[in-house]
Order: C-alpha cells, then structure tokens, then sequence
C-alpha cells in the first residue's frame, strides 16, 4: 500500500503555485482586468448535486465542460505517479502504451490485471478558442489513476513491476478517447480522481514531450459510495467519509469542467464522460 498521508501531489507546498494561479485568474477577471479564455465566465457556482437511486443502478455527475462555460480545462498537478518520464519513471516511451484496454500491465512487466468494478472512460478533446464547437482531431490523451487499492503501478510498493492503470490514445474524428478500465479507489487525503494529460499529437505524446495541459478528472460521490460498498473498495469507505471536494486540495477551488458524468451500476459496470476544452 502507498503511505498513509499520501505525497500525491505533494501537499500545499508543491500545489499551492497551481492553486494561487487560478485563484488570480479569478480575482483579475472579476475585476475585468483580463478576458477569460472561450465563450463565457467561469462558472463559480457549486456543480448540479446528482439525483437520488438505488445502489442497484446509478446515473450521477456534476457540470461537464458541454453544460459549463467555455474555458480551458484546469490546469492540476501531474502528482508524484505521472509514469511521464518527469518523476524518473517513463511508460510513454514503451510499445504497448497505446491502448483502449488499461486493466492488465503490458510489455515485460510483471503482467498483472487491476481488479475492480468496470469503469469506461470517455474524454471529448475539443478547442476552447473556437467556443468548444470544434472536436480536436489528431490529438493524443495519456490517461492514468490508481487500483482498487489505492496504489499507482511503477511506483506503489507491491506493484512497481506493474503498469496497468496506464494508456494512451490518439483523439478520433469527435476529438474522443475511450478507456476501458476499472473504478479507482479513494485513498488517503485525496477524493476520487483521474490523472490526464493531453497531447498535441501522438508522436508527441509516445515522445513524452510538448504537453499541452495537465488536469485531473472528479467522480461524484453518489457513485462512489455505491461502487466503495462492494467488495475490495472496504478502505475507500473510511477514506472518503474524512474527505469533501471543497475540502480535497485540488478540487477545493472549483470542479464544475472537472466532474465527469457517470452512469450505469455495478453488475454492468459505469461510464465516466468529460468534455475536455484545450
């Protein structure tokens, strides 16, 4: 298992640069000192609270980029397990990243497969400056997060031969990218989340070089507590119920473009869906 307080990203001293940033954007904008970036202001307002279902089926999820105003999606912190090559370790550069399916690790690692409920990930690449109208074809998305436990493959004790939980994809004709891939748990001091980076292109992206944004994808708590009910998820129960997303380091300061909408149940497993404006 990872370290009680996890150094995902960091703690204040290593996010508060990213989160002052943005806290500034706001305050200049508000003052009208500076445009904000695509088609609107930015949605301050706390994201749509999810309707009530049985833990049977749930269909959940806050304000997507599609429903939100048009800006580019925030920049976060890559945290300590980014697999890019810019904390030690470099899984872009190995033939197998490529991939829809990120549930087992590949090439010479260790061969593993990430238990947990099924979770399909769907991100929507589009162009802010043209109002989030224009799909971003070509472009390339690295897309990672921890296992049932907790843990990041190549860096977690136990699993460091691993590196399942990890793929990329270049975007289609819709600007898409669709991860096959597993609910990941809630660890200490963080809320459910989901690590992207994207790309201008794949050779970019299979080069590990010339990222063009950072982020971090939220999980409504409604699913949450539905799928950390089953078995395998028993830590993420405790874990989650000391955390809230204005209380989470990252999402504290705004998480409306960053909550992806999620629908479906355990027994036929979840789609997660976020419009990614670049």
């Amino acid at each position: 298992m990872h370290e009680e307080i996890h150094d995902h990203d960091r703690g204040l001293s290593f996010d508060l640069p990213v989160l002052a940033r943005r806290r500034m954007i706001r305050l200049m904008a508000g003052a009208s000192l500076i445009p904000l970036v695509g088609c609107a202001a930015e949605d301050e307002a706390s994201s749509s609270s999810s309707s009530s279902t049985s833990a049977a089926s749930t269909s959940s999820g806050g304000s997507s980029s599609s429903s939100a105003s048009c800006e580019t999606i925030p920049n976060e912190t890559a945290g300590p397990y980014p697999g890019d090559g810019s904390n030690g370790v470099n899984v872009l550069k190995e033939s197998g990243v490529v991939r829809s399916d990120i549930t087992s690790s590949f090439g010479d690692s260790a061969g593993g497969t990430a238990e947990g409920v099924p979770l399909t990930i769907t991100l929507t690449v589009v162009d802010a400056a043209s109002g989030c109208g224009t799909p971003k074809k070509g472009a390339a998305v690295y897309l990672w997060h921890c296992d049932r436990e907790g843990n990041y493959s190549l860096y977690s004790e136990g699993v460091t031969d691993e590196n399942y939980l990890r793929g990329v994809q270049e975007t289609d004709d819709k600007g898409q990218v669709t991860f096959k891939s597993i609910f990941p748990a809630c660890y200490s001091g963080r809320w459910p989340h989901i690590h992207f980076e994207v790309y201008g292109s794949l050779e970019d992206a299979t080069a590990a070089t010339s990222i063009t944004n950072t982020s971090q994808l939220a999980l409504p708590k409604d699913v949450c507590d539905t799928v950390y009910a089953t078995d395998g998820y028993s830590q993420s129960v405790e874990n989650l119920s000391r955390l809230s997303l204005e209380s989470d380091n990252i999402f504290s300061d705004g998480y409306d473009q960053q909550m992806a909408t999620v629908k479906g149940s355990v027994e036929k497993g979840y789609t997660a869906t976020l419009t990614v404006p670049v």
